[in-house]
């Protein structure tokens, strides 16, 4: 285990412990916080872009009902699929519900998958300048005009930095920087000036478990997706709401291929397969710009990722004991 030794002078040891369980889709972060709060006393913050909304149950790997009555969650379920639910929203919520859990003198555990979330909930968002619906307009025809990855290009040209943090293929995120860097007359990166959380000490675990494996278990996962009936799901939400933002989002997505016979179900399969197996590396390599966090090379359903875990935990709670 690689064991950082956390650098932020400003959090004070009275304050109360804030965990964070991040890694990639499928390396067990909800079998590990289940544990821990069932063992340290806590609650559960979701962490999830797509959790956080209602009847989107095959396609987001939401922990289970079941699992849910062992513990207290948090933004889980919180929205109807066709409402808008932001970053910003994401943060206020979840520092209040971190803030309520302090006060009943439980543990908050943040776990989920959403690194812009996670980056929202501990740094906070800059205040950038106002949308402009008419430059957004000329992006977006430059964009179909030259091709899908133009955006990326031209962000690249104007905030390399920035560029390098966002995929090629989200162009809501790749708009906004370009926007921000044209109305401001400099790099996005120059002006972000955030809100971070305060009031906590944080302890940051990760879960990295052996590629193949982790892969494996992917392929399987979304196998089982679709043998539950997501294409179902996905018809039944789909006519109840349109064809939504939220059904973009992996597996749905292939569902969406299947109901508009663009793809067999096989082929669906295996295009979400890939897809969770590239989101999986785009996640690590997000998470390993996150500070001070012990690395755990297992999943996190195993015996001896929750023992080295709950060392972590209770040598924060109880400073006194000495740190694996």
């Amino acid at each position: 285990m690689n064991v950082t030794t956390p650098s932020n002078p400003t959090r004070q040891p009275h304050e109360p412990l804030a965990v964070i369980i991040l890694g990639p889709t499928g390396s067990g972060k909800t079998a590990l916080s289940l544990a821990l709060a069932q063992h340290f006393n806590g609650e559960i913050v979701s962490c999830d872009s797509v959790a956080v909304y209602r009847g989107m149950e095959l396609g987001t790997a939401k922990p289970t009902l079941a699992e849910r009555s062992m513990v207290p969650h948090h933004l889980i379920d919180v929205a109807k699929p066709d409402e808008p639910f932001t970053a910003g929203l994401y943060m206020r919520s979840a520092r209040a519900a971190l803030n309520e859990i302090a006060t009943r003198d439980r543990l908050p555990i943040v776990t989920g998958g959403t690194g812009l979330y996670l980056r929202a909930l501990t740094e906070g968002l800059f205040a950038g300048p106002e949308r402009r619906a008419d430059l957004r307009a000329r992006l977006h025809q430059s964009a179909e005009r030259h091709g899908s990855t133009w955006l990326h290009r031209t962000l690249t040209r104007l905030d390399r930095e920035t560029a390098a943090r966002i995929h090629a293929n989200d162009t809501a995120k790749l708009t906004r920087a370009i926007e921000v860097c044209l109305s401001s007359k400099q790099p996005m990166s120059a002006v972000m000036a955030r809100d971070p959380l305060t009031g906590f000490r944080l302890l940051r675990i990760g879960l990295n478990p052996p590629r193949a494996k982790l892969y494996d278990r992917l392929n399987q996962r979304c196998a089982e997706m679709f043998a539950a009936g997501l294409v179902d799901e996905t018809r039944s939400l789909l006519a109840r709401y349109g064809p939504i933002k939220a059904l973009d989002s992996l597996g749905y997505r292939q569902a969406m291929q299947v109901l508009r016979g663009e793809a067999t179900e096989p082929q669906a399969i295996a295009a979400a397969q890939q897809g969770h197996r590239n989101y999986a590396k785009r996640q690590l390599t997000w998470f390993r710009r996150e500070p001070d966090v012990h690395w755990i090379e297992r999943f996190g359903d195993e015996a001896e990722t929750l023992c080295e875990a709950s060392e972590l935990v209770e040598s924060q709670l109880n400073p006194s004991q000495p740190a694996i």
